[in-house]
């Protein structure tokens, strides 16, 4: 017979709160399996803490977002967003969903065109374009989203220089209901700045204007900034229309879709509150097809969703390092995992299970990471089973710019595995090494030690 683990004692008050509907809240439950993969498996082999990626979860909401959209509007098109996850394998899955690229860097265009994708399916934003930059993506063909006028001046340049005519759009902001509005970007809508920027365009006789684009924010929870969002760049494009005849060919909404995280401060979990993929595809087909547009010409529907298509497959597997207790008597414990690996803990209360079976008995726990700072708090406060060193957990619904938004600090970068859809561990990216962090540095000749260089 197995040896029970023992339970210090302690002298707990009873608070078990107001029942809801279904009776008082149940234990926590151990999460032992990740697409039928044991994690304590995982972590033996690829060592801890490990990222772990579900490729047949990416394919299932990739394609639930299409359905959702492509059943309410004739003409749609998802482009992935590289900056929330730029991991080769994960933009080729994407890619084999049929999503083109949105990339906002000369290094993310790059990795598009090295991931396969034809030039002229990568959509080109950001503000901080190069010049040389701007000439790779002309020769391409790809779609040039212009931020501001100063890109704008450099593009009407190089296109007179240029055999091949670019083809752009501009990026949009409006008021859509967002507080604070997203202003930084682009050119606004009422004040007349989009207006100045489509008529320099059409007039400059070099440019091929190609669509509207518009990005309000992100973890955008309000169905309704996006209708509006959809009705004004319509009324933008029928402008267009009427002056020059000219029919865009198509409108760009950017994505800020909410995933099932929970952000720090709200009462429900986003997988109670966060409108699905149909209710952001009502309100954005309902400002298109009820605006003026010319139902002969109605433009291709662009949509660059992140967050929403890759958060649900990610996950962070790690070890217990520690327990302790605080000042004021409190339970913590010290996890493998840091901020520096869990980039979004900043603003997300993110969903944390044992992946090992635990006894029913909780207490108050900060959960904490193993970096020498005092903000590596993973979970400032949550009702967690008592787990002794060593022991797995895991963390959910980190797929989404944990590993682009990761950082090398004190620790090395961690392996990441991808499930794939049949069910088999795939290494995607090798554990980093003194020699992956070191290999770019040089040491002056009057730093070197005899006998050690």
């Amino acid at each position: 017979m197995e040896k029970l683990l023992f339970e210090a004692p302690l002298i707990k008050p009873l608070n078990a709160g107001m029942p809801g509907k279904f009776g008082l809240k149940p234990a926590i439950k151990a999460f032992e399996h990740i697409e039928g993969v044991a994690i304590v498996d995982l972590l033996q082999q690829y060592g801890s803490p490990l990222y772990v990626i579900s490729e047949k979860k990416i394919r299932e909401t990739a394609q639930k977002a299409y359905k959702a959209f492509s059943t309410r509007y004739p003409k749609v098109q998802f482009a992935w967003s590289y900056k929330t996850n730029y991991l080769d394998a994960v933009c080729r899955v994407f890619h084999q969903e049929g999503a083109w690229a949105e990339v906002v860097s000369g290094m993310e265009y790059d990795k598009a065109l090295a991931n396969g994708v034809e030039g002229s399916k990568i959509i080109f934003n950001g503000p901080g374009k190069s010049k040389e930059e701007l000439q790779k993506a002309i020769a391409n063909r790809s779609l040039i989203h212009i931020d501001h006028f100063d890109e704008l001046f450099m593009l009407i340049e190089l296109s007179q220089q240029s055999e091949i005519r670019p083809r752009v759009a501009i990026r949009v902001n409006l008021d859509s209901g967002i507080y604070p509005k997203w202003d930084r970007f682009g050119f606004n809508f009422e004040n007349g700045e989009a207006w100045e920027a489509l008529n320099r365009i059409m007039l400059c006789g070099t440019l091929d204007l190609m669509g509207l684009h518009t990005h309000i924010g992100t973890y955008v929870m309000s169905r309704d900034a996006y209708r509006i969002a959809a009705t004004k760049l319509s009324e933008l494009a029928v402008g267009i229309a009427e002056k020059y005849q000219h029919h865009l060919q198509y409108i760009d909404l950017g994505g800020g879709f909410a995933s099932a995280n929970k952000l720090k401060g709200a009462y429900y979990a986003g997988v109670d509150t966060a409108p699905s993929f149909g209710d952001y595809a009502d309100a954005i087909s309902s400002g298109l097809i009820n605006s003026r547009l010319d139902p002969m010409n109605m433009p291709l529907l662009i949509l660059e969703t992140g967050r929403a298509l890759i958060d649900e497959a990610g996950f962070i597997a790690g070890t217990v390092l520690a327990n302790k207790r605080l000042s004021d008597g409190r339970r913590a414990m010290v996890l493998d995992i840091g901020v520096n690996l869990l980039f979004t803990s900043f603003w997300y209360d993110h969903e944390i299970v044992p992946a090992v079976k635990t006894s029913d008995f909780t207490e108050d726990t900060t959960i904490y990471g193993p970096l020498c700072m005092n903000i590596d708090v993973i979970r400032a406060a949550i009702d967690f089973p008592v787990l002794k060193k060593g022991d797995p957990v895991v963390i959910k619904s980190t797929g989404a710019y944990n590993m682009t938004q990761w950082l090398q600090f004190i620790n090395l970068r961690p392996s990441i595995v991808m499930i794939d859809t049949r069910g088999e561990p795939r290494l995607i990216r090798e554990k980093e090494t003194l020699d992956t962090m070191s290999e770019r540095e040089r040491i002056p000749d009057h730093l070197k030690m005899k006998g050690k260089e």
